[in-house]
């Protein structure tokens, strides 16, 4: 399978994106360097499956979600009939918002790696920078039915995510910063030479790149839309997929990280931060079922329907106080925390009055981070085209 991009085609993502109100995506407004943010405590995302899948209702979620003071959404896919998938979700997102980062969960075995570059990149655009990815890659014979290959297990599905995420960072690097010139004395609307061919292949008897054989396709690149406004959009992935031998850990910016029970979570964040290596985040999952209504939260998680729940994520289950409490000793050991609600919108309420209120008088939940970038947020620097070198001084 060969995927590329045109050498020419003009850019077509974010251009109504300041009329909506949003931080403007000009080329003086990119920061190609600049002070990393510390995130050692007070990171806090939420995670939106329970949202629906109808306009109104992901609106109602994620302004519920930045309102309450979360500094990220995040939007899981499944192959659901008649809703939207995640990108999807989380792109009509994008306009309502103005704080909250944005961060779906998109697979990296069974779609094309050019196609979900460019999606991302887009999202990019039309979030203001606040766009982030959760790269999953899971054994799905129905998903793999779907786009007519083979299923994929065991070492193939960390190789075939580790391909993926190569490819969309050349991608993002294939424009360089000041790529799009609007020259109209000569009539150029980009400087070609600061479009870049990525050259990726993983064919079968082509030598691939280190640690990155077996999926078998090539990427000749550019992409077809400007570089996203971060540079590189953030990468999360499940620390059980990053590691050796696996996706390697420079090749994402955050993990996250499940127990099976809430007092053993910590201990598993302090495992993974020692076999990762401080250059990593370190996210935590949590199921949250709070007391609300007059129903204790004991009951509630009893009543929960949880067929077809994969179990394997730590719960606590109590009061908003207790949570409070875990969270912040929780926040000591990780860098955040992203939260299941059991019910959203009755949990999101109460997280909203009662939590996050008393997590930041506590001192240990950071404000959002106003008009910035998801980078930011993380404590990321912006960085610099890998091929930009390649035209300096031309």
């Amino acid at each position: 399978m060969r995927l590329h991009g045109p050498r020419h085609l003009p850019p077509s993502a974010g251009r109504k994106q300041a009329a909506r109100g949003h931080r403007s995506w000009r080329k003086d407004s990119l920061r190609t360097s600049g002070p990393a943010v510390s995130i050692s405590s007070g990171f806090l995302a939420l995670e939106l499956d329970d949202a629906g899948w109808l306009g109104a209702d992901i609106t109602r979620a994620v302004l519920a979600a930045e309102s309450a003071g979360f500094h990220a959404a995040t939007f899981t896919d499944a192959p659901v009939p008649g809703r939207a998938n995640a990108l999807q979700r989380a792109a009509f997102a994008g306009p309502v918002t103005r704080s909250i980062a944005l961060v779906p969960e998109v697979d990296t075995v069974y779609t094309e790696p050019f196609h979900v570059s460019t999606q991302l990149g887009s999202l990019d655009y039309v979030s203001g920078g606040r766009a982030g990815w959760i790269a999953t890659a899971a054994e799905s014979p129905e998903a793999a039915a779907a786009v007519g290959r083979s299923s994929v297990s065991g070492p193939a599905l960390a190789q075939e995510a580790a391909a993926s995420i190569e490819v969309s960072r050349r991608l993002w690097d294939s424009w360089e910063d000041d790529a799009v010139i609007r020259d109209v004395a000569t009539g150029r609307y980009i400087d070609v030479d600061k479009l870049h061919y990525i050259d990726f292949d993983t064919t079968a008897g082509l030598e691939a790149p280190a640690g990155l054989a077996g999926p078998g396709y090539t990427v000749k690149g550019p992409s077809i839309i400007p570089r996203p406004l971060q540079g590189q959009l953030p990468v999360l992935a499940a620390a059980s997929l990053v590691g050796e031998g696996l996706v390697g850990a420079d090749a994402v910016d955050a993990v996250l990280v499940s127990a099976p029970t809430a007092q053993l979570l910590a201990p598993e964040v302090r495992d993974v931060r020692a076999r990762l290596g401080g250059s990593v985040a370190v996210i935590a999952e949590l199921d949250v079922v709070l007391d609300s209504r007059g129903q204790a939260a004991a009951e509630r998680s009893a009543g929960l329907d949880r067929a077809g729940v994969d179990g394997g994520r730590a719960e606590y289950a109590g009061s908003a106080a207790g949570l409070a409490d875990f969270l912040e000793g929780l926040l000591k050991e990780a860098d955040g925390v992203r939260l299941h609600p059991a019910s959203l919108f009755i949990d999101v309420e109460e997280l909203g009055r009662l939590v996050l209120p008393e997590l930041r008088r506590r001192g240990a939940l950071r404000p959002p981070v106003q008009d910035g970038t998801f980078r930011d947020l993380l404590g990321l620097e912006r960085p610099a085209s890998r091929y930009a070198s390649a035209t300096a001084g031309n």
